[in-house]
């Protein structure tokens, strides 16, 4: 094992190759936790409102019941990440294992269902692509290391979370959870700062934005943001620190204003809609990780 890793230290290129196809493949599964999870999410709501209601309210079972089947009745009894296979949701045709390929299925396929045309989206692609073309990057700024492993499990999941709260405007404890506790432990030996910075990172994170979501309810009696955010921004607190918070909160902020302000001009968006604030607290987060050090140092350096 050292001496591959030996080698792979001599020949970055190589090695981001390697990371790039790894981390394509991945991305096509995680098109499926973005599909999927929300609806399995569902199902247990379901259950868990049926649960309540037949304890408390049964005469209100029948007609809530069937309004929360509507959402979901369109999947299998047996719905998980892994079963069933994927198929085409129109004619419900299997997908062939080589139109699964990262990329190349989807163009192969250009763009088409190979049973009943109908279109499949790009988004496919574009987040296998994505999300190779990121731990590629990693793999040439951090080389085949631990930091390296931490990051690409970081980068996996927070392209979940983004295309789940595009999706959903919601950012799972799923996986927003695990991924805090992980920041926690992987920080006790100092992989990415101190274990007091990332305790401190993981509580200032979150009592940041929560500050902020009841200072704004108590002012205008509106919810600004969801509970999702303040757990993903505290998410990067324990991962690296305290210190990056405030370049993570600024930037997230300026791309999200750039964005809502540009929806409402092209009449994408009415003004007052809610907008998902976890992209870019993940972009911003990601970006901090790779960057965050030499923006605060630059910055500091300016005053």
């Amino acid at each position: 094992m050292s001496e591959l890793i030996t080698i792979l230290s001599h020949n970055l290129w190589l090695f981001s190759a390697i990371a790039f196809i790894f981390a394509a493949v991945i991305g096509s599964f995680l098109n499926v936790v973005i599909h999927r999870l929300p609806v399995m999410m569902k199902r247990e709501w379901q259950q868990e409102c049926n649960q309540y209601l037949n304890e408390y309210h049964k005469e209100l079972v029948a007609p809530i019941s069937k309004k929360l089947e509507r959402a979901i009745d369109d999947y299998p009894e047996k719905y998980n990440l892994i079963v069933p296979g994927s198929a085409c949701p129109k004619c419900k045709t299997d997908i062939k294992p080589w139109h699964n390929l990262p990329v190349i299925g989807w163009l192969m396929l250009r763009g088409k269902c190979a049973s009943c045309s109908t279109a499949i989206s790009a988004r496919y692609p574009i987040i296998e692509l994505l999300t190779g073309l990121a731990v590629a990057f990693l793999a040439l700024h951090f080389g085949p290391t631990w930091e390296f492993a931490c990051a690409t499990l970081l980068t996996f999941v927070l392209m979940a979370l983004t295309g789940i709260d595009l999706d959903e405007m919601l950012l799972p404890d799923q996986l927003t959870l695990p991924l805090l506790w992980f920041g926690l432990l992987i920080n006790l030996n100092g992989t990415f700062t101190s274990g007091s910075d990332a305790l401190i990172g993981a509580a200032a994170g979150y009592l940041s934005l929560w500050s902020v979501f009841w200072a704004f309810k108590l002012l205008t009696g509106k919810d600004g943001m969801g509970y999702g955010d303040f757990k993903l921004l505290a998410v990067f607190g324990a991962w690296f620190g305290w210190q990056l918070l405030p370049l993570i909160i600024l930037l997230s902020s300026i791309v999200g204003a750039v964005v809502g302000i540009m929806l409402i001009i092209s009449k994408k968006l009415n003004h007052g809609n809610p907008i998902p604030f976890g992209p870019y607290i993940a972009l911003a987060g990601w970006i901090a990780m790779i960057w965050g050090s030499d923006i605060n140092a630059w910055y500091l350096s300016t005053l």
